[in-house]
């Protein structure tokens, strides 16, 4: 019955038509989604509500819409929205209607991914941690306990949007929803289970009648008119296509780098990989991509997965305090601007191939008896360029790269020929929030009569404090007499913990003894440590750490972690195993309880100076002032180990600055304070330091990319802003459009100096270039006429004197710096 109810769907697909000029139709076909009858190409980013401030949410729409976007994809939450069973929340930052009401204000689409799984490397997928707790609950799998929470919860997230008219044939923004994630990955470990349930969800989506499609990504046997969708880097080579002809191809994951954890080096991805894998995926038919993520932002508070970092996605175009991340941003927005060009073509013409040689070939889309034509040069060399005869005519292609001529014969745009600016981050130390003055509150560590509960073994991490608390204390006592320990003066007792993760501080005796931690590869751990313990009775106390719930994976409800063994060697008589000795717990950390982050709880402690470097869990506090301008603001917390941090009563996230990448170098250093945390007068500054640091070291930092640079070399296209369609016709904007430097400063600010310039053969990049060995001797004075005092600017090539330069094609390296100041005309 399941099987013909969606095969009944599919044939009538989601055509659903409404009175009022607002309201759409959303149906598709194998070419692409239609909206109130038209095809669409689709440019989409990823913007997750929670992950910024709704104070962010305006001006990152906006950016996103100004890059070239029609499109925002989110997923909902439903730990933030439901973290106790019954009681729902959508305010604040969690507020998705008010979100998804301002993209369509904005005059941009949505893409709802519901789930309810949702990775995202999002605290435990986005359940909620009362669901992994329903007796005999499997998740995700043809499991009644789990089946029935899931249509629930679905139901509920479908009924607030249909209230609030935000589909499509409602006159809203949501043109397309998501129901489960990436399933594939992991159908085979439920067998049979997974098929039904893979079933049973597709059903489940169609029943909900909300009058858009629906898509399963990653899914190659997507159930009836679910379309099933690519994710990953190279989606044009890699993705098998739709599962039925009726069904557009569709990309809603392009990753634009990859989240890092805590241990990672930077996460690279450039401009260019991303042009080309955007061009072979429409030159392939495709209509839709969307850029995971266009903008990560940070994981406030304990929302990120297992070791990843706060800062989430900081390579995407737009980076985590909401700026362009140049040459990406504009890069891609170039990009999105040539295949609107080719519209027409792409989404009515008739495509044909023509294979040059194994790296070299063409792809047309011709609309019979009209002018409407576009072609895709596509030279897949990694090494060498080329030169492809295209009617009649020889066009150049850098190795790697793709060109786009909307009307077969122009090239507007090459992958790989970034006439975009780039910029650099700098972060800078604020003046008004300085000179720090920090004061200290120790916790104190507790004994096994101290703890409120008691079991013969350790208890399990995510049980014992079911996700309330990064903490969790274990303690027992054991008594040893002379003749138990070693006589050597030279050899002491080794105390082992066997742990199943994360990290773990121990004491004996109310005295630090060390640090261990697994890693996001291996959560488990075994911490060993020599301790002088003393006759009589001794106290072995661990603080057990989690960073983070698990977000993916099969039976994810079965995962554990925490103190699991725990013996001490090298004793007179042997090994002792003091796993079943009794132990105490206790969730959280005092701090923690007393919410000593907070105004109100800085008077149930007693506080004193903090001098220099302190000891493991610490509380550390100080004010500091709202910083200068109007910058986004961050903390550098190098001198730190790991910990928390709060900003007037709000989490910041989580730091870890002492678990090095190979590079020698901390994943994250600096931590995003949103402005819209900030008050005027003082601002309360709250650490926790759970292994050592010193907090004379933390500084408040302003960030901007008020740095820019323009790297052109003379066989790159003019920029795509130099053609508009005209009917059919591509027409130039310009007369005689030719290639140019050119420069904008961001948010009204004006040249203020050019700091670097060579027409030549220049190296390096955007911060840190360097002169080649030939150079345009009067390049400074050229980029200072054309650029300084201005808010952008545009530098022709053909202005620099380059007689004494012998190479063939000449590069103009440019580095200026945008700072407050009267703006000349531009």
């Amino acid at each position: 019955m399941a099987a013909r109810i969606l095969g009944l769907v599919l044939l009538v697909g989601f055509s659903v038509f409404c009175s009022g000029q607002s309201e759409k139709s959303v149906t598709y076909d194998g070419r692409s989604l239609i909206v109130n009858g038209a095809r669409e190409l689709l440019f989409s980013g990823s913007i997750h509500y929670p992950r910024s401030p709704p104070e962010m949410w305006p001006d990152l729409i906006k950016k996103a819409k100004e890059g070239g976007l029609n499109v925002i994809q989110t997923y909902i939450f439903w730990n933030l929205h439901e973290p106790i069973e019954g009681q729902f929340n959508v305010e604040g930052s969690y507020d998705f209607v008010k979100f998804i009401k301002l993209i369509g204000e904005n005059g941009m689409y949505v893409t709802l991914r519901v789930g309810p799984f949702i990775e995202a490397e999002w605290n435990h997928g986005g359940f909620p941690y009362w669901l992994r707790e329903k007796p005999g609950i499997i998740f995700r799998a043809d499991n009644e306990p789990f089946k029935y929470y899931m249509e629930k919860y679905t139901k509920k997230i479908i009924s607030i949007v249909k209230k609030e008219k935000l589909f499509a044939p409602q006159g809203g923004p949501i043109i397309m929803s998501q129901i489960e994630n990436e399933y594939n990955t992991v159908q085979l470990a439920y067998k049979e289970s997974g098929t039904r349930y893979i079933q049973w969800a597709a059903n489940l989506a169609i029943g909900l009648d909300t009058g858009v499609p629906w898509v399963m990504c990653k899914q190659r046997d997507a159930p009836g008119p679910v379309i099933n969708t690519c994710n990953g880097r190279h989606c044009g080579e890699t993705f098998t296509g739709p599962n039925h002809a009726n069904k557009p191809s569709l990309w809603t994951e392009n990753w634009t780098a990859q989240y890092r954890v805590f241990g990672d080096p930077p996460s690279q991805r450039a401009a260019e990989d991303i042009a080309y894998a955007v061009s072979r995926f429409f030159s392939k038919n495709g209509s839709l991509t969307n850029y995971y993520m266009y903008h990560g932002g940070t994981n406030f508070g304990r929302t990120s997965s297992s070791f990843v970092t706060t800062r989430y996605y900081d390579e995407a175009p737009l980076d985590e305090f909401g700026l362009p991340r140049e040459p990406k941003y504009g890069h891609l927005a170039d990009l999105h601007r040539a295949l609107r060009l080719c519209k027409k073509a792409l989404l009515w013409g008739v495509p044909s191939v023509q294979s040059i040689s194994d790296d070299l070939e063409i792809r047309t889309y011709e609309k019979p008896g009209t002018n409407t034509c576009a072609a895709f040069l596509n030279n897949n060399s990694t090494k060498k360029a080329a030169t492809i005869k295209f009617k009649g005519q020889d066009y150049y292609l850098p190795p790697k790269s793709i060109s786009i001529l909307p009307d077969c014969k122009t090239v507007v745009y090459n992958s790989a020929s970034i006439v975009a600016q780039h910029n650099a981050r700098n972060f800078k130390p604020s003046k008004k929030a300085s000179n720090l003055k920090w004061e200290m509150s120790q916790e104190s560590i507790p004994e096994m009569q101290q703890l409120e509960t008691t079991s013969k073994e350790p208890m399990e991490l995510y049980n014992l404090t079911k996700d309330t608390s990064d903490y969790a204390w274990y303690s027992t006592s054991i008594d040893f007499d002379k003749v138990d320990l070693p006589m050597r003066h030279d050899i002491l007792p080794v105390l082992v913990v066997a742990s199943l993760g994360h990290a773990m501080v121990a004491f004996v005796n109310g005295e630090y003894i060390g640090f261990g931690h697994g890693s996001n590869v291996e959560k488990s751990f075994v911490f060993k440590k020599a301790v002088n313990f003393k006759e009589g009775t001794n106290h072995i106390t661990l603080l057990a750490m989690t960073v983070g719930l698990p977000d993916s994976g099969a039976y994810m409800e079965k995962r554990y972690a925490g103190v699991r063994a725990v013996t001490i060697q090298g004793l007179n008589a042997g090994t002792l195993d003091l796993t079943s000795n009794k132990w105490g717990h206790e969730v959280g950390v005092k701090g923690e309880k007393l919410q000593l982050y907070t105004e109100e709880g800085l008077g149930k402690v007693q506080w004193s100076e903090a001098k220099g470097a302190g000891p493991p869990l610490t509380w550390y506090k100080t004010y500091f002032d709202v910083p200068e301008g109007d910058s986004p603001v961050a903390l550098l917390l190098t001198t730190m180990g790991k910990g928390m941090a709060w900003v007037n009563g709000r989490s910041i996230g989580r730091y870890w600055v002492n678990y090095l990448s190979p590079l020698g170098q901390p994943s994250q250093s600096e931590y995003h304070i949103p402005r819209a945390y900030l008050k005027n007068g003082k601002n309360l500054l709250v650490v926790f330091e759970e292994t050592g640091g010193n907090p004379s070291g933390i500084k408040v930092l302003t960030v901007n990319r008020d740095t820019i640079c323009s790297i052109v070399t003379e066989n790159y296209p003019p920029n795509v802003d130099s053609w508009k369609l005209s009917g059919d016709q591509l027409k130039a904007v310009v007369d005689d459009p030719k290639t140019e430097s050119q420069l904008t400063c961001p948010d009204g600010k004006v040249i203020k100096s050019v700091a670097f310039t060579s027409f030549g053969d220049p190296s390096g990049m955007c911060g840190n270039f360097a002169e080649g060995k030939c150079n345009s001797p009067n390049s400074k004075k050229v980029v200072e006429q054309y650029c300084l005092g201005k808010n952008s600017c545009k530098i022709p090539l053909n202005e620099f004197n380059s007689e004494k330069c012998s190479e063939p094609l000449k590069t103009l390296a440019v580095q200026v710096r945008c700072g407050r100041g009267k703006s000349a005309s531009a």
